[in-house]
């Protein structure tokens, strides 16, 4: 089975908090491949620096997370950000927009929304 990653899932596998264990559960259960949209790598390297700005990690340790993350590549399947997954963003901020969806998310369902005619779990 396939498993898609936003950011804040990603994360919990790189930087122990609240829901990792919930995350490391979920993809122990026959998860074969995981998928990331290319903003992942953005959003990660953005959430590692809020961490520094809030004192939660020292910026060596930041560093040393992206290099490992960067490492890691190899092992994801990427959804590039192209001009049909941009669109379908836009769609679902005119839907969802007023129910409080931001420009990221709309982009990471976008992305996860390329998926929804294959088994994989979200």
């Amino acid at each position: 089975m396939k498993a898609f990653l936003d950011t804040s899932s990603l994360i919990k596998l790189y930087h122990t908090e609240e829901g990792s264990d919930i995350v490391m559960n979920a993809l122990s259960n026959d998860i074969r491949e995981i998928i990331l949209s290319e903003l992942a790598i953005l959003e990660f390297r953005s959430a590692l620096w809020k961490k520094i700005r809030e004192k939660e990690i020292k910026e060596k340790t930041a560093i040393e997370v992206i290099k490992c993350f960067q490492n890691d590549g190899d092992n994801f399947h990427w959804i590039l950000l192209q001009s049909d997954i941009v669109e379908s963003a836009s769609n679902l901020l005119m839907k969802y927009g007023s129910q409080g969806l931001r420009t990221l998310d709309s982009l990471q369902l976008a992305a996860a929304l390329t998926l929804r005619d294959e088994e994989c779990v979200f």
